[in-house]
């Protein structure tokens, strides 16, 4: 092609380029690139710098670097696509050192470095940039600044100083910084500010200040606010794009709506956005966590006509939301490798939790591993939570307390996760301790740091302590009580027998008690035999939950405890008429990267006859250390069964057989852990501290509220639970 030729048909090759990038049409696009390397037109900068931003906006990584690689004299929009390229590919270590080759960053340059540094909860190099930026004079636009608040999103105090330099500084009338507060605000508990934003923006509100309001709603579990506005937003006539839509599904999940949100999947068939990624996702999270379970999940998924790494990472998540389907999570993993993705950090934090769910040690350390080897640094803040979180989880919390002390930052949920490892282990003192260095640190407590705190004060009997830092959420920090305080402070006061109280919280709490509400009271009436509220409150846990097998259990237990046969055989009749069926207790524990499953009265496992002969040289030598068992749990008609028969019944539960089997087959001294997916009995609790003392054993039990941790004949609970 001449030049002559070349200068008239210019306009239209560049025209049509720029269509190709806005559309992401990437075989037109390599047909025009074609076409440009044949034309034997000197290389142009600016041309060159197209073919860079279609090839890093069409996600090939490759073909970007080697059009910029091949770009005689770079320019300062060469060095921004493809560091935009790099940066969207998670690959910002290679951005930044691009970043430093330029040799006069332009305000682009650092709005995609910041934001590169933002999305990856990278604080630190985040300000470093903004801060550099602000000492050469170079003027910041909102874009600058939203992208510094999201990077800031640890710390309430930074983004409320951000907020206040955006007003002083006219940015507030930047939708996007507005858009980024909105979502921080309701992200961490303070809605009543979310709010005093979305409906003071006026009309600068874009698509993106609805659906962050509508998700705002959502995350409260104030759903049917979130659905209103969507309406609202309709009637306005805004567009209604993928964003949105995912906003509402998340609104139906927050109210759990089976039914309104299959309605609503419906409506997205006949338009087709239920083909999306984005909507898929939404759909999936609606699926796992609404009743529809992961078959509806699947059926989804597989609509997808192009499945991205958040899909993936959504289905990770469904699955590791249910312990039973722990494994099918880690599946889900390998087969998302398998089909070419990289997981990121997101698929890492959901297979680690899936990990944790069902307490296998040696998946976990696997997957930190892997993490390790992978390309996510090994400061990524998420991954180390959620190690740290499961750490606590397989009983390890000095693992836990490492990794923690290593961390090069934290936040939060880093902190939240280390607090919680400490309750649910009995360890109250450290948990203040940590929540005195959560202040210390500047670092805001977030609602789910205080439900970790009271359930400490809860599980350690500290009544007041847990009273005062529950005035203190509002007074002191602005945090609204929500069903989750409520229940721990029901569980606190329950606990110490202080059942008038308990049941006075639920008659003055902001709105009406739930069945977790209601079993908490039925837990603490069981605890101190209070027969007549227990009565009443399985009856009012029936009315909202009438299909759920605790109330019938736990009422139960109680009359067969005080001797009461006909009424204990009363409500199992009920029960089974009703077709409720207990969920059966079990117990598991890990040996040699295997995991071993016992229920009570087991005699699947093929060494059950050998569990049975050393259960039984147990039992003797414990009674002879003092051992008294427990009849009473046995929870079987003393008038139709003798005491041998209950002793028999009692050492062949599900942990003890666990224990026997993890005994026998390990090195003397080696700790072992044990799992049960119910509360461990009191029984089995005394025969365990007993057993702990005669084998000399590190023995630990995580049971469904929290973990015992039996030493020498002493429980981390001190016998309070």
């Amino acid at each position: 092609m001449n030049q002559a030729l070349w200068t008239l048909t210019f306009q239209n090759f560049r025209n049509l380029l720029k269509t190709c990038i806005a559309e992401r049409q990437l075989s037109i696009g390599k047909s025009l690139h074609a076409q440009y390397i044949k034309s034997l037109v000197p290389s142009s900068t600016y041309i060159s710098n197209h073919f860079i931003l279609l090839y890093s906006k069409c996600g090939k990584l490759c073909s970007a670097r080697h059009v910029f690689d091949c770009t005689h004299y770079p320019n300062v929009f060469s060095f921004n696509a493809i560091i935009s390229a790099y940066a969207k590919e998670s690959h910002v270590r290679i951005a930044h050192h691009l970043f430093d080759q330029i040799p006069q960053p332009d305000l682009v340059s650092y709005n995609t470095l910041i934001s590169a540094y933002a999305n990856r909860g990278d604080t630190e190099p985040a300000f470093r940039l903004f801060e550099g930026m602000r000492r050469m004079g170079l003027d910041f636009d909102g874009f600058t600044l939203s992208a510094v608040i999201t990077a800031s999103c640890n710390d309430i105090r930074l983004v409320k100083q951000l907020h206040s330099f955006a007003i002083l500084g006219g940015f507030d009338s930047y939708a996007s910084v507005n858009n980024v507060l909105i979502t921080y605000y309701g992200k961490n508990g303070f809605l009543n500010d979310a709010k005093q934003l979305f409906y003071g923006m006026g009309e600068i509100r874009d698509e993106v200040s609805w659906n962050s309001m509508i998700v705002a709603f959502g995350q409260h579990r104030d759903g049917y606010k979130a659905l209103a506005l969507f309406q609202d937003m309709i009637h306005l006539g805004f567009n209604v794009d993928m964003f949105t839509l995912a906003s509402v599904l998340t609104a139906f999940t927050s109210l759990e709506d089976s039914l309104g949100g299959r309605q609503f999947h419906a409506n997205l068939i006949k338009s087709g956005f239920h083909q999306n990624a984005h909507v898929g996702s939404g759909l999936i999270d609606f699926y796992s966590k609404c009743g529809g379970g992961m078959s509806d999940c699947r059926k989804v998924f597989e609509e997808i006509l192009v499945p991205d790494i958040v899909l993936w990472n959504t289905m990770i998540s469904g699955f590791s939301l249910n312990e039973n389907l722990s494994e099918d999570a880690l599946a889900c993993f390998q087969q998302m490798q398998r089909v070419g993705f990289q997981p990121d950090d997101c698929s890492f934090v959901c297979a680690i939790s899936a990990c944790s769910n069902f307490s296998c040690p040696s998946h976990g350390k696997q997957f930190h591993a892997l993490s390790i080897k992978s390309d996510i640094p090994s400061n990524r803040i998420s991954v180390n939570n959620a190690l740290v979180t499961m750490y606590s989880k397989c009983g390890n919390l000095q693992d836990a307390r490492r990794l923690f002390d290593r961390m090069p930052e934290h936040n939060a949920v880093s902190l939240n996760s280390m607090i919680a490892g400490y309750a649910q282990h009995g360890f109250e003192v450290e948990s203040l301790r940590l929540f005195e260095l959560m202040l210390q640190k500047n670092i805001s407590p977030t609602s789910i740091t205080f439900i970790s705190i009271i359930s400490a004060c809860a599980h350690t009997g500290k009544v007041e302590e847990g009273k005062e830092y529950f005035n203190m959420m509002k007074e002191k920090f602005g945090i609204e009580p929500e069903a989750e305080h409520y229940s721990c402070m029901i569980d606190l006061l329950g606990r110490a027998g202080r059942l008038s109280e308990a049941e006075r919280i639920m008659e003055t709490m902001p709105f009406n008690p739930g069945s977790v509400e209601w079993g908490a009271l039925l837990g603490a009436c069981r605890k101190h035999g209070n027969m007549e509220l227990a009565v009443k409150a399985a009856n009012q846990f029936l009315q909202l939950d009438p299909c759920n097998a605790t109330p019938y259990v736990m009422l139960s237990n109680m009359y067969a405890s005080a001797g009461r046969w006909e009424e204990a055989a009363s409500i199992k009749r009920l029960m089974r008429d009703r077709g409720v069926k207990k969920k059966p207790g079990c117990s598991w524990i890990e040996l040699d990267k295997r995991v071993h499953v016992f229920v009570a009265e087991d005699t699947s496992h093929p060494k059950i006859k050998e569990i049975h002969e050393y259960l039984a040289e147990l039992l003797k030598k414990i009674k002879r250390a003092g051992y008294v068992p427990e009849v009473r749990w046995a929870l079987v008609n003393h008038e139709e069964n003798g005491v041998e028969e209950k002793e028999r019944r009692l050492m062949h539960h599900s942990e003890k057989l666990a224990i026997a089997f993890g005994l026998m087959a390990t090195r003397e001294g080696t700790p072992i852990l044990v799992v049960k997916n119910l509360r461990i009995c009191g029984d089995c609790h005394n025969a365990i501290k007993f057993i702990s003392a005669v084998t000399h054993r590190e023995i630990t039990v995580r049971d469904a509220y929290r973990f015992h941790c039996f030493t020498e004949g002493q429980c981390s609970c001190g016998d309070y639970w």
